[in-house]
């Protein structure tokens, strides 16, 4: 391997740890603070941030998907028919449910949108939302219709109970974490096969690569990771309701992979926590509030090329070589004099 693929290998290993170990610190949040409003914070940014996994993984493969929210309102749907019809409340059997369900729906839907590539791509997924949308008020006996599904049980952890804002945060960090590895393990292990189809996927399908195969399973992985992440916004508000996974908020997901940094899962982090920190700041500003998001959102894009984390990572990078490049002060090297003492 050489020096540069090294190098780059070891910044991504970075990222990917750093990611993990700030998900995991927000366990710590729960025993040191008591403030609600921290609790819905740190809610929203880790619902975000698993989201915007969802959008990674499929940047990974040059793909720009706005079909997060479908997948979300998938996985978040069935843990409450799961809950409300059958009375499944462990959290493990419906973390593995919103997961899955998503997942196995994502493969013969992939067998249809996967053949199309760019603008086709994002256009076919922006009409699944809306259809998806449509679907969840039109279909009452399933979904609940406009009321949506209401009164859903609390959920429990090995028969202990999961329900006040304490206990939502752990399930929504848990929940968070478990996207990131998986994020972190398919990203990692298939590497090489992501970065050839983005590069050139024609020619990595000529050199004997089954791009079909790669591209279903990272449609299927980044569906299920969105399916965690509409079960940890069930579980905050303890309601299913069309409106939690409208069309529009397929933008926001993509943002803050974009502005954080598509390059590593450490920019959909830094993304997600900024961009909805923001938002939270800027609401207290009334009828600017959209006006200031959207500000920051341009400067940040256009003074950040490559996000915030790659442009961080970039600055960093100079400035290290430039230290290593650097001349040595003659006046600073011993003389032979002193060598010799």
């Amino acid at each position: 391997m050489s020096r540069p693929a090294l190098s780059a290998s070891r910044v991504g290993a970075f990222a990917e740890i750093a990611s993990i170990a700030l998900i995991a610190a927000v366990f710590i949040v729960p025993f040191v603070s008591d403030n609600p409003a921290i609790y819905s914070l740190a809610n929203q940014v880790l619902i975000a941030v698993t989201a915007a996994f969802s959008v990674y993984i499929m940047l990974r493969m040059n793909l720009m998907t706005f079909a997060v929210p479908t997948f979300m309102a998938i996985g978040g749907y069935t843990t409450a028919v799961l809950g409300l019809r059958l009375g499944v409340t462990d959290v493990l059997l419906l973390g593995l449910g919103s997961f899955l369900v998503p997942a196995l729906f994502a493969l013969p839907l992939g067998a249809l949108v996967l053949r199309l590539t760019g603008v086709y791509f994002v256009l076919v997924t922006f009409v699944l939302t809306e259809i998806t949308q449509l679907v969840l008020f039109e279909t009452p006996a399933w979904t609940g219709g406009s009321n949506g599904l209401i009164g859903m049980p609390v959920v429990t952890f090995f028969g202990s109970d999961l329900g006040d804002n304490r206990a939502v945060l752990l399930v929504t960090t848990g929940l968070a974490l478990a996207g990131a590895l998986i994020t972190a393990a398919v990203t990692r292990t298939l590497r090489q096969h992501f970065a050839a189809i983005e590069e050139n996927e024609l020619l990595a399908q000529s050199l004997g690569l089954v791009v079909w195969h790669y591209k279903a399973f990272g449609f299927a992985v980044a569906a299920g990771v969105s399916g965690l992440a509409g079960f940890a916004l069930v579980n905050m508000l303890l309601t299913a309701h069309p409106t939690s996974f409208s069309p529009l908020s397929s933008v926001n997901y993509i943002a803050y992979a974009i502005i954080g940094g598509k390059s590593s899962m450490l920019g959909s982090v830094v993304g997600g926590a900024l961009l909805v920190w923001a938002g939270e700041m800027f609401a207290l500003r009334g009828e600017y509030s959209q006006l200031m998001f959207g500000f920051l959102i341009v400067v940040v894009v256009l003074a950040a090329r490559e996000g915030v984390v790659g442009t961080v990572s970039r600055l960093l990078g100079r400035i290290g070589a430039s230290v290593k490049s650097r001349p040595l002060d003659p006046a600073s090297l011993p003389t032979a004099t002193e060598s010799q003492r």
